[in-house]
């Protein structure tokens, strides 16, 4: 293949209005997807998409329809599963006092709730405790496993644990299970049963489940063991709206039985039958069947809201209330902490956006410290700050002289391996997570030390190489071909998110038809390439840079359209519509 042809920008645009180079598909991805095409006579979009997920033919029709049953790994793959399976069984047999401490973000939320409603349905009311993030911080703290060590036989620590070894020593006269994903330290907290993908003694082949999968897998097993001693244990299948949630908000990539639970976890979600998620769907106003987004982009920071503004239980709370009252009022309260969260982040924003800028963009990590930044909204700043810069980011909040911080990666950089690595060489006084998202304390005077070093190991790992800023296009569509219908057929090779990108399609030399500004930065345009209909497309932010501006004022100029396609539900009408990301002039 000539050179040229794998490096030539996609449509020729070398520079968008957002700055960035369009990349398009190469020769080699043409011909897999016809061939796909004229194997499996799916359309020509979708076959892309299972290309670019590196779907063969034979395998397509197992992956648009994947099921749990044959991707579920054996729970006994885990180390420490069945000791972990064989304690709870125990605590239920001898109806014994069960405590879980988890972690205040939607995966310990789900996660808790998850083991509670568990626990419920076989009659045993179980002690939920999840740590104020301010006054406590993250993981199981000395304090607080002493107490609940007193007051119960077994404590479960959900999406913590693999790292306390002091707190879970000071559980005297309790037994401890953990169950988490994140990354493992080569000696283990003296607990009952320690089960974690990412123990540094596994495979790492299940490395992508988040918490509530491991919680999810242990249920799965203890429920196996319950039959053979006669008793039906509760339905788990009809909990995987937890699961589903919790892996999306996490950032666990869509791959696997991420995949399977995701989308059992979206159907059963659809059903309304949790008040908890019904009551924030509702609150807010969420009129459509939920997707993996809205799991992410809606649900998710709300339940984190609490963990983050508020009382860090109130997300646990929520997923397992029974009451549709007490399930609404608990909706409404994170309703308002959502939007007090917003007006504290967009502070933090502007702040750190303006110093990593100063600071520059090009090098393997952007990161900004400050003064009194509120801990609960370091991690979504550090996600703006690696969404608009492509690299890995690091936002961190400092107080009495202590910074504590949040990380988000981007895909091939495991950040939580090098954060751990710099807390080891002693830069940091703590640190650790997984591969896409990490935490961190660090004494104020060596954050610049801590972060130039965390930026050598990323850079071994390849980030910043290269362009900071590309935008990946499955392929050309014409709007006519854009129809509710092959939408809904893109939709079967979701769910979409992290490891599993949403297919964006360009749209070549368009006019915009319609123009106008929504709020104050987002914008609705019309437009049509002159054969086909009318397709709507919303751009959120879209002023916050230059493309508002250059759409709003286009003078009849024609141009190259770039996003992801969904379906707009209005008034029982079904329409197209693009989430417009990109533009260039045609």
């Amino acid at each position: 293949m000539p050179r040229d042809e794998i490096t030539r920008a996609f449509l020729g645009v070398e520079t968008s209005l957002t700055g960035r180079r369009w990349v398009g598909p190469t020769a080699e991805d043409d011909r897999l997807a016809e061939a796909m095409c004229q194997e499996t006579g799916l359309s020509d979009p979708v076959a892309r998409v299972l290309c670019r997920a590196g779907v063969t033919s034979p395998q397509a029709a197992g992956y648009l329809a994947p099921a749990i049953r044959d991707l579920l790994p054996d729970p006994m793959s885990l180390r420490d599963m069945g000791t972990a399976a064989d304690r709870l069984a125990h605590a239920i047999a001898r109806r014994q006092r069960v405590a879980i401490f988890g972690d205040y973000d939607v995966d310990g939320a789900a996660s808790s709730a998850l083991l509670q409603v568990w626990l419920r349905d076989l009659g045993i009311a179980a002690t939920v405790y999840i740590p104020d993030r301010i006054d406590e911080g993250y993981g199981p703290n000395d304090e607080a496993m002493a107490a609940l060590a007193r007051d119960h036989d077994l404590i479960v620590c959900v999406d913590c644990g693999t790292l306390s070894h002091g707190p879970i020593a000071a559980a005297k006269g309790a037994d401890v299970i953990v169950l988490d994903h994140h990354l493992g330290a080569e000696t283990l907290p003296d607990a009952v049963a320690v089960v974690n993908p990412n123990r540094q003694d596994e495979s790492g082949d299940l490395g992508h489940l988040c918490a509530a999968s491991v919680v999810f897998l242990l249920l799965v097993e203890v429920n196996r063991r319950l039959r053979e001693t006669g008793i039906k244990g509760p339905d788990l299948m009809g909990m995987l709206d937890l699961v589903a949630l919790a892996t999306v908000a996490d950032v666990a990539p869509l791959i696997g039985v991420n995949r399977a639970l995701v989308r059992r976890g979206l159907d059963i979600m659809r059903r309304r039958d949790r008040p908890g998620l019904v009551a924030l769907s509702d609150a807010a106003r969420l009129d459509v069947a939920p997707a993996a987004y809205h799991l992410g982009y809606v649900l998710g920071p709300r339940i984190n809201a609490g963990g983050r503004v508020g009382r860090a239980d109130l997300g646990a709370r929520l997923l397992a209330a029974t009451d549709p009252h007490e399930a609404a009022s608990l909706a409404e309260r994170l309703e308002e902490l959502n939007a007090e969260r917003r007006e504290v982040e967009a502070g933090v924003r502007d702040a750190a956006l303006a110093q990593a800028e100063q600071r520059g963009l090009d090098g393997p990590l952007v990161w900004a410290a400050g003064e009194g930044w509120h801990p609960g909204v370091v991690g979504i700043v550090a996600a703006r700050l690696k969404e608009a810069t492509g690299r890995p980011a690091v936002v961190i909040g400092t107080e009495g002289g202590i910074g504590k911080g949040s990380a988000r990666s981007i895909p091939g950089v495991d950040l939580g391996a090098a954060i751990q690595r710099v807390a080891r060489e002693g830069l940091l006084v703590k640190g650790g997570g997984h591969k896409m998202a990490a935490g961190l304390t660090v004494e104020a005077d060596r954050i610049e030390a801590a972060m130039e070093r965390l930026a050598e190991l990323l850079a071994r790992q390849g980030a910043g190489a290269g362009e900071a800023r590309g935008l990946t296009l499955t392929g050309l569509l014409m709007p006519g071909a854009a129809t509710p219908d092959l939408i809904e057929e893109i939709e079967r090779a979701g769910p979409f998110g992290a490891g599993a990108p949403a297919p964006r399609f360009a749209f070549a030399d368009c006019r915009i038809a319609s123009v106008r500004k929504v709020g104050e930065s987002h914008l609705k345009v019309a437009f049509t390439d002159g054969m086909g209909p009318r397709i709507d497309a919303i751009a959120f932010g879209a002023f916050d840079g230059p493309m508002g501006r250059a759409l709003e004022n286009h003078g009849g100029a024609r141009f190259h359209l770039a996003g992801r396609l969904e379906i707009n539900h209005w008034q029982g009408h079904s329409r197209p519509q693009l989430r417009l990301e990109d533009a260039a002039p045609a």
